[in-house]
Order: structure tokens, then sequence, then C-alpha cells
């Protein structure tokens, strides 16, 4: 089984532009993952079909008995997160360190375990998706990604396909670390900008130390290719190959407004670009 997975040193660069062309491009014949449980939005263009949906537990949060409670105020006096007010718990707020729990002179206040995010398993017309939601001011994120690998692995599994395509989350944090380790390849998105190379060296970092391989996509190469040039020029230093340069065009934002993707949209030169990129890396 095969497992490629498309990241980028930051949002923005159409690292899901990308990874919803190539879906496309391999339709029928793999399983697609979004790892970005963050701000997920492979969906907008996928249009997924929810078969299955599960709970992720990862944190707690304090619960008040009110029945034993006594009004004394002490936990909410000792709390600073601001989580309690008027002996009310804001789970969003509640960092579940369990400083009320300790203070609390009747036990009235409690940790309980909290729902912090959902993962899915759909349908779309591309094949199934494993895909995940963490809810708002939530932790554990990368854990909640590994939960979406392993469902992922299993709809491979169960469905007999012999690929993943992984839609990576932006940056070189946890929910990167968990979408990267143990894949075949690595694709990075990059642009042509200060910001772009500085954060692909860190991607490119990030992966030589797990030990995957990687190859570079230049997108918007010809908004400014002197940048380019050092780009590419930075890369044969690291020895890592360009396998393609993606030009701008109107085109992509066109297909992202009616929810396909660009090779489904048009046959324009990006279309094609992608293509090559596609049979490079496949």
């Amino acid at each position: 089984m095969k497992q490629i997975v498309v990241l980028s040193g930051k949002g923005g660069t159409g690292k899901t532009t990308v990874v919803a062309s190539f879906a496309a491009l391999a339709a029928g014949d793999c399983v697609i993952a979004d790892c970005d449980v963050d701000a997920p939005d492979l969906h907008l263009i996928l249009k997924p079909e929810v078969r299955e949906r599960m709970e992720f537990i990862a944190g707690k949060s304090a619960h008040i008995d009110t029945e034993r409670c006594i009004c004394c105020y002490m936990c909410e006096d000792s709390c600073r997160f601001d989580a309690i007010n008027d002996l009310v718990v804001d789970e969003i707020l509640c960092e579940g360190c369990g400083v009320c729990e300790y203070v609390c002179p009747e036990d009235a206040v409690s940790l309980k375990e909290k729902v912090s995010g959902y993962a899915f398993i759909s349908d779309t017309r591309f094949g199934p998706l494993s895909h995940a939601q963490l809810n708002i001011a939530e932790e554990a994120s990368g854990k909640l990604v590994t939960l979406v690998r392993n469902n992922a692995v299993r709809l491979a599994r169960e469905r007999e396909k012999d690929l993943i395509i992984i839609d990576g989350p932006p940056g070189i944090g946890c929910p990167v670390i968990s979408s990267l380790s143990g894949v075949d390849l690595a694709l990075i998105v990059t642009e042509p900008t200060q910001s772009g190379l500085h954060d692909l060296e860190r991607v490119l970092n990030l992966a030589g130390h797990f030990g995957v391989k990687a190859e570079v996509c230049i997108n918007k190469y010809d908004i400014n290719e002197e940048v380019t040039g050092e780009i590419i020029r930075f890369c044969e230093g690291m020895g890592v190959g360009v396998i393609g340069k993606i030009q701008f065009n109107p085109l992509v934002t066109e297909a992202m407004v009616t929810g396909k993707a660009v090779v489904e949209y048009s046959d324009s030169e990006v279309s094609e670009e992608i293509r090559r990129i596609w049979e490079g890396i496949g």
C-alpha cells in the first residue's frame, strides 16, 4: 500500500487544490484522507456523503454537581483560565487542569471526558474519504490525525485499494508529523516568495528527519520567476527534485468556486501540468 502526503509550509499555497486534482486523476483507485483537522476544506470540493461518524475523546473538563455544591465559589476563584462563572463551566475555556476539583471542600467538582472533535468516513465521487473536524480551541490534533490515517488504512484494506492520498496540514507541528511519518512520498507545495522558500526549507528538513522522500511543486511560479529560480537552486543543493511548476491562472479559482477539481473543470495548461506531476509521482 502506497501513501502520498501533500504538504506545505504555510496555508494558502494550493496544497488542497493539488490533492483534489490528484483524487480526480486516481478516481476509484485510491482512498483520500484530509489530515488538516484544524481547518479542513477538502470537503468543499469533494462534497462527501458521511457514512460513519465517531467521537474523538481527547480531553477533560470540569463538571460541578449542583446538588453537592455549597456555593463557596472556591473553584471559581481558583480557576486561572476564568472558565467558571456563576458556577457554570465553559468547556471551551476549561483546560481540565483539575485545580477546581482539588480545592472543592465538598467533592462537588469532578473531571469528565469530553468530545474534542469528530472523525468521519465518507463517500465521494472520487472514492472513499477519511476526514475529521477538531472542535474549537481543542488540542491533541496530532492524535486526531492519527485516527484519520488509521481509518484511511482500514478503508484501503476493506475496499482493496493500494493507494492513499493525504492532504496534510500546513506548517511543521504535531499534526504535520502525524501526517508525514511512515508515508512513501511527501510532495511539498510552495510558492515563489521569500516566506515560501523559508517554509519550504523547514518542511524539507522535517521530511529528512523522518527519512521520507520529498519532491517539490512550485505553485504560481510565474508571479516571481526570480524567486522561483532561487527555490530551484535551493532544492538542487538539498538533493530534492522540483517535479513541477504550476502557472498562475484564474481558472483555478473558478474551479474552486464551482466545487470542482481543476482537472475536472478545464483542460488548461494548469490541468496538464498537474497531470504531469501526478504521472511523475504515481
